[in-house]
């Protein structure tokens, strides 16, 4: 397939081409009304041919507003390109195909897609873009807009089968929980299909991440065990290293001098108080009677 290559086309000012034609036009009524007084056919050979041409050039005009753009094809060929805001006169046989220039936005439909793990999940994203070469988005592609459209959703698929929906190991990414480094991978992957039509990427982003119905409810089981592990964890480890601190202290100070024995019962005492879900109750021992 033969690329294309945007260049600029060939305009004057339009208010100038219309002064001209305003002469022309000037000039023919002088020529018909010459020619009637005076009778002379050999006018009408003028007259004629400048009414057609005045008649042909006024399809020349051309109005484009700021971020407008108009592609130029005559019988097949391609001209050039009109980016200038403004009013302009170009080639009247030309078809001009505007093509606007502004950031539009693309709100993929959820989609259903397996993550890394094989789960289910349900993910829509907004494409941010632009057409940057008019030219290519009008000759290399049938439809640029659909073109964006499916190639953009083709990306979110293939993005979200490559990460996890939600990762435990901290050296890995995730769909949730790295949301930035995610958004700029998917930008770089439409921007990579979307090439070939002259469009610019400008952000690509979730907008919408969750399980698929038939699994939400024991994922969200999943994540709350994996939560209260996590949190068990912080938690021995905090009551073991307040028990560690008690007994060091107890030697150092020789408040007590405690055998193996009574070591392990205090650990015992202490790692209950601390790491039970209730509220510890002392039993104060009073000695005995006898």
């Amino acid at each position: 397939m033969e690329a294309i290559t945007e260049k600029a086309a060939g305009k004057i000012n339009g208010f100038l081409a219309l002064f001209v034609l305003i002469v022309m036009v000037i000039v023919d009524i002088v020529l018909l009304r010459e020619g009637i007084v005076t009778e002379d056919t050999a006018v009408l050979w003028i007259f004629i041919p400048l009414t057609l041409l005045i008649f042909i050039s006024f399809g020349g005009f051309l109005v484009l507003q700021p971020n407008s753009s108009a592609v130029l094809v005559l019988f097949g060929k391609y001209l050039g390109t009109v980016r200038e805001s403004g009013f302009w006169w170009v080639n009247p046989l030309t078809a001009k195909k505007p093509i606007t220039l502004r950031i539009r936005n693309f709100n993929s439909e959820t989609i259903k897609v397996n993550d890394l793990h094989g789960n289910p999940i349900q993910i829509a994203a907004v494409v941010v873009w632009r057409v940057v070469d008019p030219a290519r988005a009008i000759f290399d592609v049938q439809n640029y807009e659909g073109f964006v459209a499916i190639q953009s959703e083709t990306a979110i698929r293939s993005l979200a089968t490559e990460y996890a929906y939600d990762s435990s190991e901290h050296d890995k990414f995730s769909l949730v929980g790295n949301q930035t480094e995610i958004a700029e991978a998917m930008k770089k992957q439409v921007q990579t299909r979307l090439e070939v039509a002259g469009v610019e990427i400008i952000e690509a982003r979730i907008s919408h991440l969750s399980y698929a119905p038939e699994i939400a409810q024991a994922m969200l089981r999943r994540q709350q065990a994996q939560a209260v592990v996590a949190a068990r964890t912080k938690i021995v480890e905090g009551a073991v290293g307040m028990v560690d601190m008690a007994l060091k202290s107890l030697s150092e100070h020789n408040i007590v001098d405690l055998d193996n024995e009574k070591k392990a019962t205090m650990v015992n005492n202490l790692l209950v108080a601390l790491v039970s879900e209730v509220s510890a109750q002392p039993v104060i021992n009073a000695g005995t009677l006898y």
